[in-house]
């Protein structure tokens, strides 16, 4: 079964995502160069994946900006490494998660070390 898609809004751009499982802890996993939330779902291998992820956690998945189902851009004005990082945070914060894991494969694994997202309270790295 695929999972509601929401939208999160990022400056001028809508950012499609979804949220499975009821874990502790959220997992956002950034996919790498392309995907689409919808058909994500009809890859029985890639769905096995994505419900053994929500499986222990809160997983929050999203189109990045240009892919799937999130608004398009021109190809003038293709995204910085900061809009992407601003994309995350607006995922998240529509997705209510004030902490998570950030999951990068492939091209979304440098986001995980460009995002940092203080914490009150907690030890620096």
């Amino acid at each position: 079964m695929v999972p509601a898609t929401h939208y999160a809004k990022s400056g001028d751009v809508h950012i499609a995502y979804q949220v499975v499982g009821d874990g502790p802890i959220d997992l956002v996993l950034v996919h790498g160069w392309i995907s689409h939330l919808e058909y994500q779902w009809e890859d029985p291998a890639l769905a096995r994946f994505l419900n053994r992820l929500a499986s222990f956690s809160r997983l929050i998945v999203f189109d990045k900006r240009g892919t799937g189902l999130s608004d398009r851009v021109a190809e003038s004005a293709l995204p910085t490494l900061e809009m992407r990082m601003d994309d995350i945070r607006a995922v998240m914060d529509a997705a209510g998660s004030n902490r998570a894991v950030i999951f990068g494969i492939s091209e979304g694994g440098r986001f995980r070390r460009c995002l940092p997202r203080p914490i009150p309270g907690a030890p620096p790295h």
